[in-house]
């Protein structure tokens, strides 16, 4: 009796055993990554992004009209392509996802998920690697026609800002306005000018002396009384410091516009990378196959 207990006992153990070893089997293989199915996914998401945003830049050029210039607004343009940007990478990355996830052959949603999720990762990192690389210029070659396009609409834009770029130096006007009114020689008008700069750019303490001399030369140059002269200096130094202040107030604006533009590229990046990387975890996870138990029965044998 004790030897049949010792052998049930043994059985039961070498049954434990074998199940056990079967189990870490299928764990291992259920869990080991399928880098030929995550490399395929890699290859269509990027085909796929290519596709998307080669179909966006389409649809923007062809939105442009040269001739009359009704074109849309550049902040118009900025928000539509960010949006065209989320939406391909969302498409991108759960196509992806899903691709490898089917190739893979898993049955488990999360080894799926885990699929999908890498294909995105590899896919970001292989897009900012091209981007920093000499193949990054090939395909920004293919860009390039549209942007001589968008810059040849700007030509009218820059026009018509020629005016207020070259009022941007104060002392360029202040020098027109000297010589389009002064009467005598050249050489006056020449000193008046180096007067008047002398003024607006020198040191506080000087002040007081390069305005009277700069009063003198306008005088001079001018060949109206000193007083006269004096009080039109006063104007055009009034001038300068309003110009001064203008053109700073300008600048700080440019850099504000810069500032808030690296922003909102930066956040609109970020989110385009989260939303990918959830649209590359749920396509791996849609992308689960799911095995169909058939129950097949022996010829001549009927089902009870």
């Amino acid at each position: 009796m004790s030897d049949y207990s010792e052998g049930s006992s043994t059985r039961d153990e070498a049954v434990h055993t074998d199940i056990t070893a079967v189990e870490n089997a299928h764990t291992i293989l259920v869990n080991k990554v399928s880098w030929g199915a995550i490399f395929a996914g890699v290859v269509v998401a990027l085909v796929i992004q290519v596709l998307l945003t080669m179909l966006g830049v389409g649809i923007g050029v062809a939105t442009l009209d040269p001739q009359t210039g009704d074109n849309p607004a550049a902040s118009t343009f900025s928000i539509v392509g960010g949006i065209w940007y989320l939406l391909s990478g969302i498409v991108s990355a759960f196509t992806g996802g899903y691709i490898a996830a089917r190739m893979s052959g898993k049955t488990d949603e999360t080894a799926g998920a885990l699929h999908g999720l890498t294909t995105w990762a590899f896919t970001t990192l292989l897009v900012l690697y091209l981007l920093t690389t000499a193949v990054g210029s090939i395909v920004g070659g293919a860009f390039s026609g549209v942007a001589s396009a968008v810059g040849g609409l700007g030509q009218t834009v820059a026009q018509t800002a020629a005016p207020m770029i070259a009022e941007a130096n104060p002392l360029d006007a202040i020098e027109r306005q000297v010589r389009s009114t002064g009467t005598d020689a050249e050489a006056l008008n020449n000193a008046a000018i180096t007067s008047i700069r002398a003024l607006v750019t020198g040191s506080e303490s000087e002040a007081e002396a390069a305005r009277e001399k700069a009063a003198q030369a306008l005088a001079s140059a001018r060949n109206i009384p000193v007083e006269e002269a004096r009080t039109q200096v006063a104007q055009i130094e009034e001038q300068y410091t309003q110009a001064v202040e203008r053109t700073k107030q300008e600048a700080i604006d440019v850099a504000d516009a810069a500032a808030s533009a690296v922003s909102a590229g930066a956040l609109v990046a970020f989110l385009a990378l989260v939303l990918g990387a959830v649209a590359g975890w749920f396509g791996g996870h849609s992308g689960v196959a799911h095995p169909v138990i058939v129950d097949r029965l022996l010829p001549g044998r009927r089902r009870l």
